[in-house]
């Protein structure tokens, strides 16, 4: 659960949102630490195709999330981290055990 502004947010509820988009292959939502907030919700994106933040932010607010549940940022990763059994380690994205994307996907993929 992350707690952002005094209200609580299922990062599970946010994930099948956004699994839905079809540039996206694989998502991870952590709240990372924010003054203002105390969480800033934050989605971690492996795309499959080009996809900006602001088009998935688009997306979010089309299929109904309510504000405060939207993600604050998108970080594009190559990976989203995993135990051996397919586990989703969140402690790593929260602890910045990740990598960037090193090149976005082609268009022509």
């Amino acid at each position: 659960m992350i707690v952002t502004g005094g209200e609580n947010v299922s990062p599970i509820e946010i994930e099948s949102c956004l699994s839905l988009h079809p540039s996206v292959l694989e998502v991870a939502v952590v709240g990372l630490p924010d003054e203002r907030w105390g969480k800033m919700v934050t989605a971690f994106v492996k795309r499959s195709r080009p996809v900006t933040g602001q088009e998935l932010d688009e997306y979010c607010r089309e299929s109904g999330l309510v504000a405060f549940k939207r993600p604050r940022s998108f970080v594009f990763v190559d990976a989203i981290p995993k135990s051996p059994v397919g586990k989703l380690l969140r402690r790593l994205l929260v602890a910045g055990e990740y990598q960037v994307e090193r090149m976005p996907p082609s268009s022509a993929a």
